[in-house]
Formats: structure tokens, sequence, C-alpha cells
């Protein structure tokens, strides 16, 4: 007899510093179920919203072995499609049942994806400060704990200042020293204000003197978070590349990925994209045209593990590398969900990891480890982590400064994070 979905659940907790969904697929046998993650903190209710209205009632009775039928079905169920709420909200439908086959097998979710490649996964952190000597300052401590790979910022994305200072839920404040620093004009809105001409010195500043205090032996990444004009991203890939970094990412917008044949031409810079694609088609121009280097995404905001897994098998056979997005904003089964692809993948490459907080642990039992440089699974059928949702219940949903996303030129104009 089948074993079909009996209930299908939203949690939404915020025990760290950003919101986070799970999703709960209970079946009909008795204490069988499987967590995923959905986290799309920018629009947590939203997602709530999809999995709890919508994809609860169309799953509900469906067999929990036919995983790529489900997600098939979800995924145009909707009619329109492609956005990132709907996408978050079947992740974690799609994560929980790959846990759920986990466990029927009584095997972790990487045998299932063909077994190890490896033992360990790679990963990397972010190191930022407000001057190159304290990023410095704070590469060393990384490296101290074993890390081998580190992303460097000097400053917040773009060096922008004011990105968190909020006034009745307005946004960031104009405060005398944004006037006079980005010299803006008369009657200047609010927001987080960047320079990306100033932005673009600073950072090679910095990288050159990493380099020439830390040395070529750590390896070191850079986010320009899509802050820069296309032809500004070329000029700057260009001068990035004398300090040979592992990758250069997000150089420009999803809206802008034609550039990218230009900055492939005119230099060998490795680099990183798709951390705001929704679509895996988004990815095809791409990797056909061998234009980037490392596959970068959000597995909960292209759908989930069904999808990623696919991408992998095309970065390896076009020669490329996966760097799954993993900062805090996914939760401890979300990095789990991730590490068992990159276990199990040869186009792996590195893998984010922003650490998890003593609340999510507690709320998130069977977190991955980390380890001198290397994220283990805790080997226990399927995904290996739970959530205790009465734990959960005790960190709820909390507004949180967004300052960041309400960036401006400094003329005033308001542009994309």
């Amino acid at each position: 007899m089948a074993v079909t979905i009996r209930d299908i659940r939203a949690i939404l907790t915020c025990p760290g510093q950003v919101n986070l969904v799970a999703v709960k697929v209970e079946t009909s046998e008795p204490g069988l179920f499987g967590v995923g993650c959905a986290t799309f903190t920018q629009r947590a209710k939203a997602v709530v919203t999809a999995v709890d209205e919508y994809l609860k009632p169309l799953l509900i009775g469906r067999n929990v072995n036919e995983i790529e039928e489900i997600w098939q079905l979800a995924y145009g169920h909707s009619y329109w499609r492609n956005g990132p709420v709907l996408n978050n909200a079947l992740s974690g439908v799609d994560e929980a049942l790959w846990d759920i086959k986990g466990k029927m097998a009584g095997m972790p979710v990487y045998e299932l994806f063909g077994g190890k490649v490896r033992k360990g996964v790679a990963a990397y952190c972010h190191c930022d400060g407000n001057s190159k000597e304290e990023v410095l300052e704070h590469l060393q401590g990384y490296m101290e704990q074993g890390y081998r790979y580190v992303r460097v910022q000097q400053g917040a994305y773009g060096g922008m200042m004011n990105g968190g200072t909020m006034k009745n839920g307005a946004g960031p404040l104009i405060d005398p020293d944004t006037i006079r620093f980005f010299h803006v004009p008369e009657g200047a809105p609010q927001g987080a204000y960047f320079d990306p001409k100033r932005y673009m010195r600073k950072t090679l500043e910095m990288m050159d003197y990493l380099r020439n205090k830390a040395g070529f032996e750590i390896e070191l990444v850079h986010d320009v978070h899509e802050r820069l004009a296309p032809i500004d991203a070329v000029a700057f890939a260009k001068e990035m590349e004398q300090y040979r970094l592992f990758f250069l990412e997000d150089i420009l917008s999803p809206e802008q990925i034609s550039w990218f044949r230009m900055v492939r031409e005119q230099c060998a810079t490795p680099l990183a994209m798709g951390e705001l694609f929704n679509n895996v088609n988004e990815w095809m121009p791409l990797i056909e045209g061998r234009l980037i280097d490392f596959l970068r995404m959000h597995l909960s905001q292209i759908g989930g593990l069904t999808p990623a897994k696919k991408l992998a098998g095309a970065a390896e056979l076009f020669g490329l590398r996966t760097a799954w997005h993993g900062p805090n904003d996914i939760t401890p089964v979300g990095v789990a969900a991730q590490l068992h692809l990159d276990l199990a993948s040869p186009a792996f490459g590195i893998q984010e990891f922003a650490g998890f907080t003593e609340n999510e642990k507690a709320v998130f039992s069977g977190c991955p480890e980390f380890r001198d440089g290397y994220l283990y699974v805790n080997e226990a059928p399927g995904l290996g982590v739970d959530i205790d949702e009465e734990a959960a219940a005790a960190f709820p949903y909390k507004v949180y400064d967004d300052a960041w996303l309400f960036s401006r030129l400094p003329d005033g104009t308001s542009v994309r994070s």
C-alpha cells in the first residue's frame, strides 16, 4: 500500500537575525515525516500562505515516492510560475519529500544521489570590516578557524552608508555625514547610499593590501552584489584578475547577463552568478556559452533539490562548478539539503556557510557541523535535520531592519540592491 501525504504545514520562526520558513510533510505512515526549507525571508508570510492555502490541498493524499511527479504538478498548477514565493513554497515540500524518501530507504539523501564523491564539503565564510586593516584582522581570525576560502568585503555591499538606521519604518535616514560624503542634492530622499566608483577604488586597494599581507595561499572571493553599471563591471573584473580570486560574484544583474560575454573575452577572472535567478533555464545561456565558472543559486528560490540536482548535472557536462547560496537566510535543513547534493556531485566547487546561532540549533536538531574548513552532515537517514515546533514557536516572526534594500546612488536615484 502506498505511503501518502497526510498533512503539510509551513512553520515560520526567527531564532536568529532573519525570518525562516520550514515545511513539514506528514505521511500516512505513523511517525514518518519530512522537513524542508522554504525561506524567502523578505516575503516569509507570503510563502506560508502559498504552502498552507495552495500546496496543502493540492497534494494531500498523493504518493510520497513520486517526487518528480509532485514537483511538476505543483510547479505548473499555479499556471503563472517562476516566482520566488511559489518556488520557495515548492522547495519546502520537495526537500521534505527527499527527506522522507531517505528515511524510507534507511539512507542519507546523498546515497540516493549515487553516494559520496568526497568525505567533507569545503566551505567559505563572509568576512568584512570598515577598513582594509580590519578586514585583514578578521580574515586572519577565519584562517585560524580552518577556513581556506573567505569572501572579503570592505564595508557593506557597494561601500554604502546608513544602511541600517530606520525612522518610523520609512527607511534609512540621511544624516549630515552622508550628505557630505556623497554630495547628495538638496531634498535627497531617504536611502542606503553608495558610490560605485569609490567602491571600486576602495575594493581594489583592499585586495592589494590583503594579497600583500596574507599572500596567495588563501582563496579569496568577492561579491559585487550587482551594484555596478555593466561597462564598469567589465573594467572591474579586468582589474581584479591580478589578485587571482577564487571567484568574483554577481558582477551583473540578472537583467544584464548578455554583458558576461564581454567580460569573458577580456579577462580570466573566475565568475559566479545566479543568486537572484528563479528559473533553472535562466542559467542556460551562461552554461552553454561557458560564460561563468560557478552556478550560484538559493536552492529554495529555484524550487528545491529536484531542479538543483539537474543543474548540477548540467554544470558537470559543461565544465562548470556549483557554489550554492548559503547565507543566514536559510534554515539548517536547507543547509543540509545543499550538503547532501555537494557530497554526491562531481561538479561541486565550494559551499557558502554562515554558521548557526545557538537558538537555531535549539530549534533545528541535527545541524551540520563545521570542522577545520569542511562541513559534515550527521549521516542519519534522510536529510538528518529535524525541527522542534514548540521551540520554533518561542521565536515568532518579527519585522527587522531591511534598510540595506533602500539602495540609492549619490544623486538619489533608487537602484536595486
